[in-house]
């Protein structure tokens, strides 16, 4: 619509000097002003005036308690506007007040600011999160219906394992019967041999019985006995089947287990549950022996310290070489591996002894993890820092190397400040490096693929962006310290961003660690301090 000021038909002027298009107005005596008449005006003291802008005429409101004053300033203690005789009434007297045009803009600028806000970073945010509701729903059918077809292969497989039993069960009853039947064959073809004998037994008995010759008669010999034991007689104990009771605890055992479906949503404000003060110079590296006790190393220190959750040292190690340790991890059987970049060593505290695992040849290792299987993850920079590389070892033997994308370009950056660089291993096996130089979160699959690059929310300028520490949780969330912000970074599995931990008092966090019920906790690199943290409910 077209500013009437402006208007070919009627050109607004000054109502002093009839100059066309003033810039000003009088909001109290409701006329327009060029600036040339603006002092004139105020000259005038036998009256209170009030000059805005032209586009702001109209701004100050009529006194609700004093009908012929306007309100020219905000009562900013009862949030109201006021007119002159209302700020010298008692009634805000030690109340604070401002001028409601310079409220007005102020307020004016923080609208504009936080129009700017939510359309271009928390309603694009809401968008997504709205958009990906039916995947969500969706991936719930896709997940269910992969567990219905676990179920229904494991259902396969145990009647296919019974069926197998009952089969063989049922071919011992053939074999059974076809032993038996023998048996009976073999006794039925002995009686058949022995009855003619019998028959003619009895025939020549029954002659001799009607003769008188003595001769004969003196011969005979009795055969009783010999046909007296029943032919190929035996005797059989039939098989019998007992049915075993159905046990539906042993069955449930055979199939598997379910595991519950566990909804946790991330804390709007993460309690600080335990604050450790340790004796460790610019704190950088935490790692969780237990879910009670944790290792800790400085950048400054060449030792190495065991605290439980009380901030009791239990334990102290000087590195082997008497160098600053880099960085820290606890290995699945309770050893502690730390990396040495001076000597370039890779190196396992067992009980009292040091063991050297790896020593390298023009590389220099940086931070380090062990992961899911117990292999060992080590970023590196060559020594004339113009290359960077994750390692995967098995034991001391190299596995993989991890350098560059498919494109042939590095994945990770080299150059001055190469050597702040830390990776974690995340649940779903992908290798997580906190990149300080790249201002970046650089994730690869377990093959070395390129998943996605993190360079902060979309809200936040990449050069503000400064991560150091690094970890994830049982969720497959990783999260990252920001250590000039003061703050760490939550995103999910995919690079989205969930939320900052920034609103319980952490000062330059560094390393990070979570234990089995997926608390943190944060070293602080000025205070010495770590902190656990509760961020789930």
């Amino acid at each position: 619509m077209e500013d009437p000021m402006y208007s070919l038909q009627d050109v607004i002027r000054c109502d002093l000097c009839e100059t066309p298009v003033p810039p000003k107005h009088c909001d109290i005596c409701h006329i327009h002003l060029c600036e040339a008449c603006v002092g004139k005006h105020l000259s005038d003291q036998t009256k209170y005036h009030y000059i805005v802008p032209f586009k702001l005429r109209g701004i100050t409101p009529k006194c609700t308690k004093h009908s012929t004053e306007v309100c020219t300033q905000v009562c900013t203690t009862c949030n109201i506007p006021v007119c002159p005789l209302c700020v010298a009434s008692s009634e805000h007297e030690q109340h604070k007040k401002e001028d409601i045009l310079k409220l007005f803009e102020t307020k004016r600028k923080l609208m504009q600011k936080d129009l700017q806000d939510f359309e271009k970073s928390i309603y694009p945010k809401y968008q997504e999160a709205a958009t990906n509701i039916p995947v969500q729903r969706a991936d719930v059918n896709k997940r269910s219906q992969k567990l219905t077809t676990a179920l229904d292969k494991q259902r396969e497989a145990l009647h296919t394992e019974i069926d197998t039993i009952i089969q063989g069960m049922k071919s011992e009853i053939d074999d059974m019967d076809a032993q038996h039947i023998a048996a009976i064959d073999q006794q039925e073809d002995a009686i058949n041999h022995t009855i003619p004998e019998i028959t003619q037994a009895i025939l020549d008995l029954k002659r001799l019985l009607d003769t008188s010759d003595v001769c004969l008669v003196s011969e005979y010999t009795s055969r009783t006995e010999e046909f007296r034991g029943f032919p190929a007689w035996f005797h059989v104990t039939l098989p019998t089947f007992t049915p075993q009771e159905i046990n539906r605890e042993q069955i449930h055992q055979q199939i598997g287990s379910l595991s519950e479906l566990a909804i946790t949503f991330l804390l709007d404000e993460p309690r600080i549950l335990t604050d450790i003060q340790t004796e460790c110079s610019f704190l950088c590296s935490v790692s969780c022996l237990s879910d009670s006790e944790l290792w800790t190393c400085g950048n400054n220190d060449k030792i190495l310290r065991l605290y439980n959750l009380q901030g009791e040292l239990l334990r102290s190690v000087q590195t082997k070489s008497g160098n600053v340790p880099y960085d820290i991890a606890v290995t699945r059987s309770g050893g502690l591996v730390y990396t040495d970049y001076r000597d370039r060593s890779i190196n396992l505290v067992s009980g009292t002894q040091i063991q050297t695992l790896i020593r390298l040849r023009g590389w220099r290792p940086l931070g380090l993890c062990i992961t899911s299987s117990g292999d060992l993850l080590v970023i590196m920079t060559s020594d004339d820092e113009t290359q960077t590389k994750v390692v995967r070892y098995s034991g001391s033997t190299e596995k993989q190397t991890i350098q560059w994308d498919d494109q042939g370009k590095p994945l990770y950056s080299s150059g001055q400040y190469n050597y702040i660089k830390y990776l974690s291993e995340n649940r779903n096996l992908d290798i997580c490096v906190a990149d300080y130089r790249a201002r970046a979160v650089v994730v690869v699959s377990a093959a070395g693929k390129l998943r996605f690059r993190y360079t902060g929310p979309p809200s936040t300028p990449r050069e503000s962006f400064s991560p150091r520490g690094i970890t994830t949780d049982s969720r497959a969330n990783i999260l990252t310290s920001d250590d000039y912000n003061h703050r760490i970074h939550i995103i999910d599995q995919d690079g989205h961003f969930l939320r900052f931990i920034h609103n319980c008092g952490l000062q330059e966090p560094m390393g990070l660690c979570v234990d089995s019920r997926d608390n943190l906790f944060v070293a602080e690199w000025d205070t010495s301090k770590v902190k656990k943290l509760q961020y789930y409910k």
